[in-house]
């Protein structure tokens, strides 16, 4: 047996447990992590309401009045019963940017998977997905300052520069998000999609003052508030040691005694994160690292088809 197969056939079978993070932790290696995860999706897409919307994403969009009768593919028409145009290259073709938080509060994990390594997963499976598209990808990854700056290629073999990349994170260091943000906000120069994946623990106003930077330079902007349901919930037992993973401060406690309040200030924080993003046209996207990739992956591709429709 080719050693090289193995692991994909020790995990054969229903792809939709390849959208579960606890059954992708298992896997080892980020390129199949990243195929097995798409395609698990798109079989999971195919087989839902949503199905043939990948179509309509990749390759078509639909007929608009005052387009040319010519352009229209009857092909599809037969199959659907829907009148698409094909997409020329300049409409499909996007420049994205994926900015990965590595900072040490991403190194967290109440179960088996940290807040890096689902960014990580999520940012392999998108990689893989646009690069397949023909769209041009390129990474940023950073704690208090930017670590790596990958400017986007749109060709395949890239893929694997990416993941290596990906592939050596480890949460450490203090985070600096905002200036982070805006160092990037003045180097991207050519308008694309800006792809955040984040706790956003840092000071909110400045945070989202180097969100709205990205906006200002006509940017699309998605973000992904990644948090460990343990972060949201705050269901500890006992007496607990609590350990910042940045600054290494610590306090101890009954978390009885503060969990409604802590629950008061997380659900306050997301809710300004949305409100705000919201009133800035940008993509907020709370999620939790038990949360099904699925869902994250339709949520951008929603936001692709809207961009190139």
């Amino acid at each position: 047996m080719n050693p090289d197969n193995f692991e994909a056939m020790t995990f054969a079978g229903d792809y939709r447990k390849y959208l579960e993070p606890e059954t992708v932790s298992r896997l080892s290696r980020l390129d199949l992590i990243a195929r097995l995860v798409v395609e698990g999706f798109i079989t999971g897409l195919h087989r839902s309401p949503y199905h043939g919307f990948s179509v309509e994403f990749s390759e078509y969009r639909p007929y608009m009045p005052g387009d040319p009768t010519r352009l229209i593919d009857w092909k599809v028409y037969g199959r659907s019963d829907r009148y698409y145009v094909k997409r020329f290259e300049e409409e499909t073709n996007l420049k994205a940017y994926l900015l990965v938080d590595a900072s040490g509060s991403m190194g967290y994990a109440s179960g088996k998977t940290t807040k890096l390594q689902y960014a990580v997963y999520l940012a392999a499976a998108l990689s893989y997905l646009m690069l397949t598209q023909r769209d041009a990808v390129g990474l940023a990854t950073f704690d208090s300052q930017i670590r790596r700056f990958l400017p986007p290629r749109s060709v395949l073999s890239y893929l694997s520069v990416l993941l290596k990349e990906l592939d050596n994170l480890s949460g450490a260091g203090d985070t600096n998000l905002s200036e982070t943000c805006h160092s990037l906000a003045e180097r991207i120069k050519r308008r694309g999609l800006i792809i955040l994946f984040s706790d956003l623990f840092d000071d909110p106003d400045r945070l989202l003052g180097a969100l709205k930077h990205f906006r200002h330079k006509k940017h699309e902007v998605i973000v992904f508030h990644v948090l460990d349901p343990m972060e949201i919930r705050f269901d500890f037992k006992g007496d607990t040691l609590f350990i910042d993973l940045e600054s290494g401060t610590s306090v101890q406690t009954e978390p009885w005694q503060v969990r409604e309040g802590y629950r008061n200030l997380m659900q306050a924080f997301m809710d300004r994160y949305r409100r705000e993003c919201l009133r800035n046209r940008i993509d907020y996207v709370p999620v939790s690292t038990d949360q099904p990739f699925s869902n994250v992956l339709f949520r951008y591709l929603s936001k692709r088809s809207r961009l190139g429709g």
